[in-house]
């Protein structure tokens, strides 16, 4: 059992507070806490300590948030203890009128999980009012003719408290000829009468003043008192006579102004003008909604009716004669219902952002519909517009919970403008709808992708170092941290160590760098594979590989292998027999180009020869053989200067000379 606001009492002299709280605990949703409180509290006042009555901790309310819906402005929770707080005025009267239950229902929501709780606070009344005459003084004729014990209606009080802080009891100021009833009538309402206890002689006296006490059995009582002035007149005999005590009629809500309600009628046996009967309000019926015709007794609608504000009415009607007799009816008017508003949806926790990851089912969201009607045309059902990745969940009293009903995606739908259509049963039906945007949160569910499957670059040899020599490019569609890419090089299949002396990649760019000049003669391809790696938590990342084709230049002339030195550096000689016949193979120029492709086709040419046309050299093959049959006039040693071209643009060359020996 929790501890609530409590009843006034006195220890001391000083007003003191005593606990009280009825409080259901169930694992429901619908538990509900109970408080009892005086009202008039001063704002601050703590009613009862509501975390603690949950079972939340003090360490759990920055978490749960604990909050009471904005409906009821009346109460507030105290972030820091959990108690329930007064926070305006707590006015019994204005609040519940002359209900004498009076309780303020609202609901207390906690996030963190989502969840709400019915809370009930009891208001208690206290002796705040003073019972009220609608007038200070009042003017009676009694007629010197009236005979002892004849009853004369006197104008009410009113006392907005209830209980025994009401009216209870009038007195009369002493007197000899006048005494005091009070009539209760059936609505508790409490009427004083004037009795006449001896005749009156107008010859003798003719006036009488006298003080009418109201007083209520408040501790201490209130009281009030009002001034009765008797003139005595000469006789009328009968007061008029309502033709029904009281008159009940019921009223549609929203009736036009001018409509007639009912007509009462008396009637009064006198003659002339002690006969003539005005009717009207009695002045503590304090009726602003309708109006009466006084000659006619005909009740019409002055102001629109609404069955939200006052359901009835009860209207004490007087009918006084031409001498001053006076009698009363009560009119009582139920006013009905129509279905005349359209139902509410009211919010009371709203999250800020969803994040994408939330589950199925989960709460996000408490709201409530109201209607003012009842009846059938108070019952609500409501529902959700198009089909959001969400769902209603009818919990009681009109009160709703939001839950996750799909996946939800905010690289997809960012965020849902929601609407909820609430609508009546009446007939016709009403409805409203109210329109909500919720924000989905990025959570790290998406790994960076490539813009290709792989990449492949070619690279020319001889390189600047530092050059760039491509770019790879990567996109993650989450937000802010989560779709932050940073690059890096996670592997290659060049020599350990020695990785970052050929290439780097800008982590924040993409783009690969050479860090040195490549020589296509060493390396002619290597292959990287590149990471790009998101900033979340945990981080995800994509691998993609990237291969690096070294394309040759021309930047090695070719080498001739044959004819070499001898090992003492002297040139060496090739025999040719002088039975040769022409085309015979004589030797062949050998060279070699560590260049590739065009750079390394090589072609053989004749610089110089000591006997042109004697030999031929072939263009591609640098064969040497014979042009023609040899004679004995040709001289024994001949020399041939050979230029060895590759296919590069420019060329490079290499040359090589023959030396050749006709043998027998």
């Amino acid at each position: 059992m929790g501890s609530g606001a409590g009843e006034r009492g006195r220890a001391g002299g000083r007003p003191v507070l005593f606990p009280f709280l009825l409080a259901l605990f169930c694992p429901a949703l619908s538990e509900q806490i109970r408080y009892r409180i005086l009202e008039e509290m001063p704002k601050g006042s703590v009613v009862g300590n509501l975390a603690k009555d949950l079972g939340f901790s003090v360490q759990e309310l920055p978490t749960r948030k604990l909050r009471v819906s904005p409906e009821k402005p009346y109460f507030a929770v105290s972030a820091e203890s959990g108690e329930l707080l007064v926070s305006s005025r707590l006015d019994r009267e204005q609040i519940c009128g002359r209900n004498p239950a009076c309780a303020l229902e609202f609901e207390a929501v906690a996030e963190n999980p989502l969840n709400f709780y019915h809370v009930n606070v009891e208001i208690e009344d206290i002796n705040d009012h003073t019972p009220k005459f609608a007038q200070d003084s009042f003017e009676l004729q009694i007629s010197e003719s009236a005979q002892p014990g004849t009853r004369f209606i006197l104008g009410s009080a009113h006392d907005a408290d209830i209980g025994t802080n009401s009216l209870q009891n009038y007195q009369l100021s002493p007197n000899d000829h006048f005494s005091l009833m009070t009539k209760e009538k059936s609505d508790g309402s409490k009427n004083p009468e004037l009795v006449l206890k001896t005749p009156l002689d107008r010859e003798k006296q003719k006036s009488y003043h006298l003080t009418l006490t109201a007083l209520d059995s408040g501790d201490p009582p209130l009281s009030s008192t009002a001034q009765i002035q008797v003139l005595v007149t000469d006789a009328n005999d009968n007061p008029p006579v309502f033709s029904q005590d009281i008159y009940r009629v019921s009223l549609p809500e929203n009736v036009y102004p001018g409509t007639t309600v009912l007509q009462v009628t008396a009637s009064d046996q006198d003659e002339g003008v002690n006969a003539e009967i005005a009717f009207s309000f009695s002045e503590a019926s304090q009726i602003t909604q309708f109006d009466l015709n006084s000659n006619t007794g005909e009740i019409t609608v002055l102001n629109t009716l609404d069955f939200e504000e006052v359901k009835e009415y009860s209207i004490v009607v007087e009918a006084r004669d031409g001498g001053g007799m006076i009698a009363q009816c009560t009119v009582e008017i139920e006013v009905i219902d129509e279905n005349d508003n359209a139902p509410e949806v009211i919010f009371q926790s709203l999250p800020n952002l969803i994040m994408e990851d939330t589950e199925l089912g989960t709460h996000i969201a408490l709201f409530k519909i109201r209607d003012k009607d009842s009846g059938h045309n108070g019952e609500v059902t409501c529902k959700l517009e198009g089909n959001p990745p969400f769902k209603i969940l009818t919990s009681s009293r009109n009160t709703y919970k939001l839950m996750t009903d799909g996946v939800l995606d905010r690289e997809q739908n960012p965020e849902y403008n929601i609407t909820i259509t609430a609508t009546d049963r009446g007939k016709p039906p009403l409805s409203s709808s109210s329109r909500v945007t919720l924000h989905i949160g990025d959570v790290n569910d998406n790994a960076p992708v490539f813009q290709q499957a792989s990449y492949v670059v070619h690279v020319p040899e001889n390189n600047p170092p530092g050059a760039s020599i491509s770019q790879v490019r990567a996109s993650d569609p989450d937000l802010g941290p989560n779709g932050l890419v940073s690059y890096s090089i996670v592997a290659s299949d060049l020599e350990p160590g020695s990785l970052s002396s050929y290439v780097s990649v800008s982590a924040q760019s993409g783009v690969v760098f050479a860090q040195r000049a490549f020589d296509h003669e060493q390396l002619r391809a290597f292959e990287l594979t590149l990471q790009a790696r998101d900033q979340g938590s945990p981080a995800l990342g994509a691998n993609v590989s990237l291969r690096v084709l070294v394309g040759d230049r021309n930047d090695n002339a070719p080498r001739v292998l044959y004819p070499a030195l001898g090992p003492d550096g002297s040139a060496l000689f090739d025999t040719v027999p002088r039975a040769a016949e022409p085309g015979y193979l004589v030797t062949k120029v050998v060279a070699v180009d560590a260049d590739s492709g065009h750079n390394a086709w090589l072609s053989y040419h004749v610089l110089q020869a000591s006997e042109p046309g004697l030999f031929s050299l072939g263009l591609r093959t640098g064969e040497v053989r014979t042009a023609r049959a040899l004679g004995d006039r040709d001289a024994a040693r001949h020399r041939l200067l050979v230029a060895v071209r590759d296919g590069g643009q420019p060329p490079l060359s290499a040359t090589a000379t023959l030396h050749l020996v006709f043998a027998d």
